[in-house]
């Protein structure tokens, strides 16, 4: 778990220009971009091997309740979500019974995610807002999404990459902090680290690499303390030293999220 592939090659400032497909030596610039392309997909696909199964932790069947559940994600943990998921999406199996729904049935509902009052009240009016706009249907297109309420890019890439299998990135806490990192951007803004990593992959990579990075941050590369000497992308990472080097030490670091 612990180890990492010697195979895999590292990105070097000798990179030559049939590598690269461009017909010409690329400028140092040049060189250090692609030296950062190559490390940030060695990254990924590492991550991939290490985390086989890395999917979108939120049970649903469907693109509403997904979107649902994203919304009550909020401030909250894919643990809690899943645990009132079950009896709120049978009783507002569709936008309309959101719609008509009983605040405080849907609030009673909703309280172990926290912040009840506001989320639903944003589900109250998504609902309408979907009978109204988009003939109960959950949009298939960013733009249509973010009209939403209650929706912001986040959210509107993690139904568009899970539920409608549309290329997105999600920028949460997790994978923010490890872009960054990573060295994959120095921006805090979501707004800005979105462009800034798509850059990097190829959009078919999209929503995988940040199932991955997602994961990675919940199990190992935690906010504070990460288990860098149990890290299997740690000869890669520019951070590496952050947390715990110790191999022994650090796999104590290593859980299971919350959720």
């Amino acid at each position: 778990m612990t180890t990492t592939p010697a195979a895999e090659p590292v990105a070097t400032e000798s990179a030559d220009a049939d590598s690269l497909g461009t017909g010409a030596l690329p400028s140092s610039m040049d060189k250090s971009r692609t030296a950062l392309v190559r490390r940030a997909r060695t990254i990924n696909k590492v991550l991939a091997q290490t985390y086989p199964d890395a999917e979108c932790e939120l049970d649903f069947t469907n693109p509403l309740e997904l979107l649902v559940a994203t919304i009550l994600s909020a401030q909250s943990t894919d643990k809690r979500v899943n645990a009132v998921t079950p009896v709120l999406f049978a009783r507002y199996p569709n936008a309309a019974a959101y719609a008509g729904a009983d605040r405080a049935e849907l609030e009673a509902l909703i309280t172990p995610t926290g912040f009840f009052r506001a989320k639903s009240d944003t589900l109250l009016k998504l609902g309408a807002a979907l009978i109204e706009r988009f003939d109960g249907e959950v949009p298939a297109k960013l733009e249509d999404l973010v009209t939403l309420p209650g929706v912001g890019r986040k959210t509107a890439n993690v139904v568009l990459g899970n539920a409608f299998g549309i290329p997105g990135i999600t920028v949460d806490t997790h994978f923010g902090r490890l872009a960054r990192r990573f060295g994959w951007t120095t921006s805090t803004d979501p707004v800005k680290v979105e462009p800034e990593v798509a850059a990097l992959f190829p959009r078919r990579d999209w929503t995988q690499m940040s199932q991955n990075l997602i994961w990675h941050g919940r199990r190992r590369c935690h906010a504070r303390n990460p288990a860098c000497g149990a890290c299997p992308v740690a000869r890669w990472c520019p951070s590496f030293g952050e947390g715990e080097t110790n191999p022994v030490k650090a796999e104590k670091l290593v859980r299971e999220p919350r959720g």
